[in-house]
């Protein structure tokens, strides 16, 4: 079954409020294997809040709209529908008194205004609202399932899962599960995933793969549509598998796991203790590392030498008069680690911009020592003098995931 959603308001459009409720309703039909073609969001217009419903309605098997249902002039959801359907609109003297014994209850004179909540389009049901004191409305016309909710997201949650999904899976929906799995990658650019992976994208429908592409971070979803949540697991896994092995390191998580998280629970298993050296990120991997609740365990301390005296100084940087080096990069990385008494420190050095300091702009060097031995990567970053600092604390900590597992030296 088909299920578009419309959210209502021009405070949407504008940008005043996120529209965290299509999302919400979104992930809440995923939950229950209904799908969602298209979502709409309209401003508080009779004309064009009418045209996106008639269009909705003629596209898809149900309708969610959120929004447009309380007691003031601009709310017009209801006006709308009997517009897009053709129907008369009704009042219900019954839930005007309701309405009324609400206000009583509270001690509190209704506003006049409030009585605008029982009008609805003829041939609705009014839905129970214990939440607030909008009703919603459920209709079908034409074959299709229409649903208004409100736009107060504790109400239109409630409404959601008490009256709306049940409802739609009454009525036809069959009852799965949507899955998915996210897989997440750090090294290579979004057009070489694609590329590797393009016939598990073409060739591939349930489960299916998509990428995203977030802070440098490319992310592979393969999503799997099944009776149940461990069918839709089975499906998943060899496809899983399979992106695994293409990507090889480049994998560095999945779901919910950060490159930062994944560093620390690494070192924990390994029972070694970190330390950061770092210029022209300014702390921010030690920053990173130290966002983890628990990452005491492991993260004993930053240096933060940004000027060139201070690299000689405290990390014993030799040649102090090309600090964007391999060399100086390692040496700082070793002095981090005599002097912090740590078993693994990584170090950072690089030229952020927006004006190039002794190499070009983007131009950024991480090393990483441990126990084992010292090595240095150069690195060339794109973008900004943010967007730079950014890419390079990942990718500082990806590094550091390498050296841990003794790959990146092979590499």
């Amino acid at each position: 079954m088909i299920v578009e959603v419309i959210a209502v308001g021009t405070e949407l459009l504008l940008g005043q409020i996120v529209n965290s409720n299509a999302a919400t309703i979104g992930a809440a039909l995923a939950e229950r294997g209904l799908d969602a073609n298209h979502q709409q969001v309209v401003g508080d217009n009779l004309d064009r809040a009418a045209a996106a419903i008639s269009l909705a309605i003629g596209r898809a098997d149900a309708v969610v709209i959120t929004g447009g249902i309380g007691p003031t002039q601009d709310d017009l959801t209801r006006e709308a529908l009997c517009q897009a359907t053709g129907r008369d609109l009704v009042f219900s003297e019954e839930y005007a008194d309701r309405l009324r014994g609400w206000w009583e209850r509270r001690g509190r004179e209704m506003p006049e205004s409030n009585v605008r909540q029982a009008f609805h389009p003829d041939g609705a049901e009014l839905l129970e609202n214990p939440k607030g004191t909008a009703p919603g409305l459920a209709l079908e016309h034409d074959g299709t399932l229409v649903f208004c909710i409100p736009g107060v997201p504790a109400e239109m949650a409630h409404l959601l899962q008490a009256e709306v999904i049940p409802r739609i899976l009454e009525a036809g929906g069959d009852e799965s599960v949507l899955v998915s799995r996210l897989l997440r990658s750090w090294g290579k650019a979004e057009s070489d995933v694609a590329e590797i992976l393009d016939d598990l994208f073409t060739g591939s429908k349930n489960p299916s793969v998509a990428f995203l592409a977030s802070q440098g971070e490319i992310k592979i979803r393969i999503s799997a549509k099944a009776a149940d949540h461990q069918a839709a697991v089975n499906l998943i896994e060899p496809v899983e598998n399979e992106v695994r092995t293409r990507l090889g390191d480049a994998i560095f998580g999945a779901d919910d796991e950060t490159m930062e998280a994944v560093v620390l629970n690494l070192l924990a298993s390994l029972g070694l203790k970190i330390g950061t050296a770092e210029s022209m990120t300014g702390g921010l991997v030690s920053a990173a590392l130290t966002s983890v609740p628990g990452s005491s365990e492991v993260v004993m301390g930053g240096l933060v030498a940004y000027h060139s005296d201070l690299k000689h100084k405290l990390l014993g940087v030799t040649d102090i008069s090309m600090v964007v080096d391999v060399d100086t990069a390692e040496q700082m990385a070793i002095g981090a680690k005599d002097l912090l008494g740590v078993d693994v420190a990584v170090s950072v050095t690089g030229s952020a911009g927006p004006d190039p300091l002794e190499r070009s702009v983007g131009t950024v060097v991480i090393a990483v020592s441990t126990p084992e031995r010292t090595q240095a990567r150069e690195l060339h970053l794109p973008g900004d003098r943010e967007r730079v600092r950014a890419y390079a604390v990942t990718s500082a900590l990806q590094l550091t995931r390498l050296a841990l597992l003794g790959k990146w030296w092979s590499q």
